[in-house]
């Protein structure tokens, strides 16, 4: 297999990469089995709002060969509006209070979304992607924040493996249950 290299998205073809990756990963597009096992992406993008998301912070994107294989979205705060299934996440963000302070007066970024190529599974970009996050972002922020639906167990061990703590779960409108987690990058000063 060709080297995994890590990065920025930098172009309109980096974003439609992303877009695609992301497609092929909607619930939709996958049997129920096949998302229990490999897990899935709940939040359908398009090329506009993604491109708003990118600034200031890109998206993180892992290249193989030159291609897209994973990615890890960054979202800023001011993106709440911008994806109205995300609403009750910023606000139950903001409500919590983590070590005495709460999270809304902190400062922290939301990764909007982390996907992984089938073929590239399991061999360690996950984390990878999360390090290159965490390497980038951490002049910053003081947190990485993402909500995972509880079904999408895949993500949660994921997510657990690379450091993240659920800070709280809870039942969203429309009845999805979530998970909270939020990883520390305040003592990795770039």
């Amino acid at each position: 297999m060709p080297e995994v290299k890590y990065d920025i998205a930098r172009s309109r073809k980096d974003l439609e990469a992303i877009l695609a990756l992301q497609r092929a990963n909607l619930p939709a597009r996958l049997t129920e089995p096949e998302a229990r096992r490999e897990g899935f992406v709940t939040v359908e993008h398009d090329l506009d709002l993604l491109t708003r998301m990118n600034t200031p912070h890109p998206h993180i994107v892992a290249r193989a060969a030159g291609e897209i294989i994973g990615y890890a979205l960054v979202m800023g705060r001011e993106m709440a509006k911008s994806i109205p299934i995300l609403l009750d996440m910023f606000e139950q963000i903001n409500a919590i209070v983590y070590r005495g302070r709460r999270l809304g007066q902190s400062r922290y970024v939301v990764m909007g979304q982390i996907c992984i190529a089938k073929a590239w599974r399991g061999k360690g970009i996950f984390a990878g992607l999360y390090e290159e996050m965490a390497r980038r972002l951490s002049g910053h922020f003081d947190y990485i924040i993402t909500e995972i639906a509880l079904r999408n167990t895949r993500s949660m061990r994921a997510h657990e493996k690379a450091g993240f703590e659920n800070i709280l779960e809870y039942r969203g409108a429309t009845g999805e249950d979530w998970a909270i987690v939020l990883l520390d990058i305040s003592g990795r000063r770039a």
